[in-house]
């Protein structure tokens, strides 16, 4: 049954019948993305584009745990610290414009949110057409908890959701299973985890839309829906101050929780986010926002908390981040400010204008 298969730069490139899959290929790294694997996916859209005989491209990822838990890191922080950062530049060039383009792609895009999906993982899953989220499915945004800021549409999307739900998932980094990712509009349908490997197969031979009339069920309930009043009251604040104030009054024990998560997370990105969805909301597409995302991107690395919180969480490990500044009080206004400067001819180059493009599937 396949007719073509091979892998190159740890993606698995696969065409079943009427569908090429792509396979991220990184399991022992959890599927964690590298410039050399966004190139290749690139390289196989564009091929598979032209070709008639794939009708569908679906996106995977190896392992059992999950579909991909965001960019190489590690790669980042020695590039921030042995280097100039240029690398890491041009890795988010060709990454969001890989996301602009799977959003765009002529061709239905069924993305496989099965396990964990963060951050890069949600760039390159969360903008296709069909997104598809099981029970194991762990969907999430952590970007402020390693001093930096959501990017690869993230704020796109997270503008989108319902009430203070995106502020929420923003700023916190929380995981949200499958029900709350429907809810929040980062997925589309649920199918149980053990009806996937058929509904894969059936894609080889039928159209997306038909595949998925029989597998598709109702999701077990989210928990945001019972948390709706507080998360939309205390998210509704102007500043970043406001919102800690308003979580640690409310007396929940889930809104103290989230108010102890901010204040464990970089001060500087947590103002920066909040600026960046708010600004996310009023640009309109997706090609606009990626723009915004590059040059507030490109900023957080010369800021020390980026190469800090990986160095934390990843590096050494002792989930102990010396933020500078380490208060909310000392990032000003300014300090916002400087994330969104231009790029001049460093700009973002994407083709202008919100995603209308309707595919038939």
């Amino acid at each position: 049954m396949t007719a073509a298969e091979g892998s190159v730069d740890s993606v698995l490139l696969r065409v079943e019948g009427r569908a090429g899959h792509l396979i991220l290929d990184r399991p022992k790294a959890l599927n964690a993305l590298t410039h050399a694997m966004v190139l290749r996916i690139d390289e196989a859209l564009t091929a598979w584009e032209q070709d008639p005989a794939i009708e569908t491209v679906v996106l995977t990822g190896a392992g059992e745990r999950g579909l991909c838990a965001g960019g190489d890191i590690r790669a980042i922080h020695q590039d921030v610290t042995a280097g100039d950062g240029a690398a890491t530049r041009d890795f988010w060039r060709d990454e969001y414009r890989l996301d602009a383009r799977i959003a765009r792609y002529p061709k239905p895009f069924v993305a496989v949110m099965d396990g964990i999906v963060m951050g890069g993982g949600v760039g390159i899953s969360a903008h296709a057409d069909v997104r598809v989220v099981t029970e194991r499915s762990r969907v999430a945004m952590p970007e402020t908890g390693i001093g930096f800021v959501p990017d690869v549409g993230g704020t796109y999307l997270l503008g989108l959701a319902p009430g203070g739900l995106g502020a929420h998932l923003a700023l916190t980094g929380a995981q949200v299973a499958a029900g709350d990712a429907l809810r929040c509009g980062l997925a589309d349908h649920f199918v149980p985890s053990s009806s996937l490997p058929r509904l894969l197969a059936d894609l080889a031979d039928a159209p997306v839309r038909e595949v998925l009339s029989r597998y598709v069920q109702d999701a077990p309930p989210g928990q945001l829906a019972d948390e709706r009043e507080w998360i939309d009251h205390c998210y509704a604040a102007g500043t970043v101050e406001e919102i800690v104030d308003r979580l640690q009054a409310d007396g929940s024990r889930a809104a103290k929780e989230a108010a102890d998560t901010l204040l464990g997370r970089s001060p500087t990105a947590l103002k920066v986010t909040l600026e960046a969805l708010r600004r996310a909301r009023e640009l309109g597409s997706l090609e606009a926002v990626l723009g915004q995302e590059y040059r507030v991107s490109c900023a957080a690395l010369t800021s020390p908390d980026l190469a800090e919180g990986i160095r934390a969480q990843v590096i050494d490990k002792d989930r102990s981040p010396r933020w500078n500044p380490g208060t909310l009080a000392g990032v000003t206004a300014d300090d916002v400010v400087r994330f969104f400067a231009p790029l001049g001819a460093g700009e973002l180059a994407l083709d202008g204008g919100a995603v209308t493009q309707e595919v038939a599937w």
